[in-house]
């Protein structure tokens, strides 16, 4: 009798551990599929803040092209640059366009400050705060894009969980980063 209750409590034993090792592993599976689809999940929210922007910019260019016809480069550079993010397929091209068409918007920021009497028109001064706006939430976006992707880094190279990341196929995230350039201010010179 001795010998078979010490053979049902290995068995027991070995149950229990086996589960206890499954349920690491399928929680640990699944808490990465979470972090990652919560990456994917925010990076559309980047992509939504960056297309409220894609249609917001027509209608500011149209308000202020009426009054500026002398800088055409910078409405050709905005253009342009739209372009580029309706192009783009991947996250790291939409990111690239993203960021060239916010160092474009900066340059005919700058040229809104040097002509004054351009903030004293209704329309103009309405696009412009849409715009701020817009700029706050795709920087508030992006950060928590970030936030994510730091979290589930983490989350991919710490032990236990790189071994079983690793083997499961998950891989570290790109974070966004602003193009080179993004961090002068731009010069506009008439």
């Amino acid at each position: 009798m001795k010998g078979k209750f010490g053979y049902l409590l290995a068995i027991g034993i070995i149950v229990v551990l086996v589960l206890a090792i499954g349920g690491t592993i399928w929680g640990t599976y699944n808490s990465l599929v979470t972090k990652s689809q919560a990456i994917d999940g925010q990076w559309a929210q980047v992509e939504t803040q960056y297309q409220r922007r894609y249609d917001l910019v027509p209608n500011l260019v149209n308000s202020v092209k009426g009054i500026m016809a002398q800088e055409q480069k910078v409405f050709s550079d905005i253009s342009n640059a739209r372009t580029r993010y309706g192009q783009a397929t991947t996250t790291n091209e939409k990111a690239v366009a993203g960021s060239e068409l916010e160092i474009t918007l900066g340059r005919l920021l700058v040229i809104m400050e040097n002509y004054p009497q351009l903030r004293s028109i209704e329309a103009v001064t309405n696009f412009m705060d849409e715009l701020a706006g817009t700029e706050n939430r795709i920087s508030i976006e992006r950060r928590r894009y970030n936030e994510l992707v730091r979290d589930y880094n983490t989350a991919i190279k710490t032990f236990p969980r790189n071994m079983l990341a690793g083997m499961f196929g998950f891989t570290s995230r790109d974070y966004f980063m602003s193009v080179s350039g993004a961090d002068k201010a731009p010069k506009v010179e008439f």
